[in-house]
């Protein structure tokens, strides 16, 4: 009797020593499951990638909008005035980087140096046309028909004058820059020609015969 009440103490020693070891394991596997969501690679970003709505909502509150409409309007104004102004400057100066729209690119400048190298019919249509108007105010038949013959022949020549500049444009323009589109280059060409040489903008670059294509 006496040897079998060590074996039942020890059975019961063991019991109580597993469920001990139970627990500790159970207390300590949260806190290694927490250890081990907090190691972060190497090379990553050490927090999540925000979802696409969350970044588009932390950009909204990044810009800070003008608190009433009358700012706003004022605000707008005054970035369009600037922008004006520069795109004046750059006209008057002839720089690239800041030119309007219309003005920028090489199809553009292409035109406005081969329009620059010639004289062309229609830069003296505005002079020509105030000395018709002029004329068709005497009271001379002869002075009136006069007027109306120069008006005529004034506005075949534009036209003649205008379908050269077109040809040698698409030509010129085919040859060195066959890669760019070319639209609106002949309407912006031919606008450029009816404009007095002094008072082009962007100014005209070069003088006289001096054109040469671009490479």
């Amino acid at each position: 009797m006496f040897g079998r009440k060590p074996s039942q103490s020890s059975s019961s020693t063991s019991t109580s020593s597993s469920k001990v070891s139970r627990r500790r394991g159970a207390s300590a596997s949260p806190d290694a499951g927490a250890d081990d969501a907090t190691v972060v690679r190497e090379g990553s970003k050490g927090h999540p990638t925000p979802k696409r709505r969350e970044a588009e909502r932390g950009r909204r509150r990044a810009i800070t909008a003008p608190r009433d409409r009358k700012t706003a309007y004022r605000e707008t104004r005054e970035r369009q005035r600037e922008d004006r102004t520069r795109q004046m400057h750059a006209l008057k100066a002839g720089d690239e980087r800041h030119l309007p729209a219309r003005d920028r690119g090489p199809v553009r400048k292409y035109a406005r140096d081969l329009v620059d190298t010639r004289r062309s019919v229609a830069e003296f249509f505005l002079p020509l046309a105030l000395v018709i108007l002029g004329l068709s105010f005497f009271g001379n038949e002869r002075m009136k028909v006069f007027g109306s013959t120069l008006w005529l022949v004034l506005v075949i020549l534009i036209v003649l004058d205008s379908v050269v500049l077109a040809y040698r444009l698409r030509r010129g323009l085919a040859r060195s820059l066959p890669d760019v589109s070319h639209k609106g280059a002949t309407a912006y060409a031919l606008m450029r020609s009816m404009q007095i040489r002094r008072f082009r903008l962007p100014p005209p670059r070069i003088k006289g015969r001096g054109f040469r294509r671009p490479s």
